[in-house]
């Protein structure tokens, strides 16, 4: 099928190839942060070239759901890989405020991967649920309101997954030295066809393993982060890369909830009152909470602006002391009364 498009072929392979070098920079790159302005190039860069080759794959229909894996040529083989390295550069991606898209993204390109893989027969493993059901949806049938089925794991399936756990690592690692020790050899030009299409077979395989990981990983991420309310801004306009300017944390009594601060308020008319979701909500008005609160130092900051952003953390950190000094000494008053240790009246 390569041959109806003539001179698809060595561009498709150009095309995945230099994805695939992207991708294996970014993942044993020597950059200690994947934020790094020249990781997230290289990340851009990789999804661009994977995509137009997957673009290239459909319009050839390289691979349909009712042939058989014999049927595929042992060079095409290569090009399954294409949705797994799409999910793998795809999670790379670092802009907080379109994480959960990100990662929703990325687990429909690792699902498709592995249903192909399923369809070829290819592995032996149980498939996801296509797509995470947001909290509040996936409970509706299970026994327990409000506690999902998959919350309450027994120990016998616990140890059965860490079982499973292992033996995925063992085989992994395994099939790692595998290809290895393959690898140049096959690059090389000296293998011939069984000895390639075992190699894109293994290296299908391995993808089977880290897809299935990564389909874990991003279950649990987005577990947590529509836990914290993100999805509520992911669907926001992405906000403007200035830093927003803080208000400084003013000495207030936390309380639990509404009635508490009723009481403490009472108490300290001069200091006032917040629930925990008040204090929350404002916090991340000002954007602090969500990860957000690492002032970064981003290109072209002036040692100007970076030291105003040390002096509002230095006054921000003094304000944290001043709340501690208020609650310190309204512990102290709690366990003194009034009037104690005033001793000079006392016959």
């Amino acid at each position: 099928s390569m041959a109806e498009g003539a001179g698809a072929g060595p561009r498709l392979a150009e095309l995945l190839a230099t994805g695939r070098r992207l991708w294996e920079e970014v993942e044993t790159g020597a950059e200690p942060s994947s934020g790094a302005p020249a990781v997230q190039d290289k990340v851009r860069q990789g999804l661009d070239a994977l995509q137009r080759a997957a673009a290239m794959v459909a319009q050839l229909d390289l691979f349909s759901e009712n042939e058989e894996l014999e049927e595929i040529a042992s060079a095409d083989l290569k090009y399954l890989l294409l949705p797994a390295l799409l999910g793998a550069l795809t999670v790379k991606q670092v802009d907080l405020s379109r994480r959960l898209e990100h990662l929703e993204s990325a687990r429909a390109h690792f699902w498709r991967f592995l249903k192909v893989c399923r369809s070829y027969g290819l592995g032996s493993f149980h498939l996801p649920p296509a797509t995470t059901s947001p909290p509040g949806e996936e409970d509706a049938g299970s026994p327990s309101p409000g506690v999902p089925a998959a919350a309450q794991p027994s120990l016998m399936a616990m140890a059965s997954s860490r079982q499973a756990k292992i033996e995925r690592y063992k085989q992994k690692k395994e099939l790692e030295n595998r290809l290895a020790s393959m690898r140049t050899f096959v690059e090389s030009g000296q293998a011939d066809e069984d000895q390639i299409r075992e190699f894109y077979i293994l290296q299908i395989r391995k993808w089977i393993n880290t897809s299935l990981e990564e389909i874990e990983s991003i279950d649990q991420e987005m577990v947590i982060l529509r836990s914290r309310g993100t999805a509520k801004q992911s669907s926001a306009p992405p906000h403007s890369t200035s830093r927003q300017v803080r208000a400084p944390l003013k000495p207030f009594i936390l309380a639990r909830d509404a009635a508490q601060a009723k009481v403490f308020g009472a108490g300290y008319p001069g200091l006032p009152t917040m629930t925990v979701d008040d204090w929350y909500e404002q916090r991340r008005r000002q954007g602090v909470v969500s990860g957000q609160c690492v002032p970064q130092r981003m290109p072209g900051i002036t040692d100007e602006e970076l030291q105003k952003q040390q002096q509002e953390k230095k006054e921000e950190e003094e304000d944290e002391e001043a709340l501690q000094k208020a609650r310190n000494w309204d512990d102290w008053k709690d366990t003194h009364p009034r009037g104690y240790g005033n001793r000079q009246n006392v016959g």
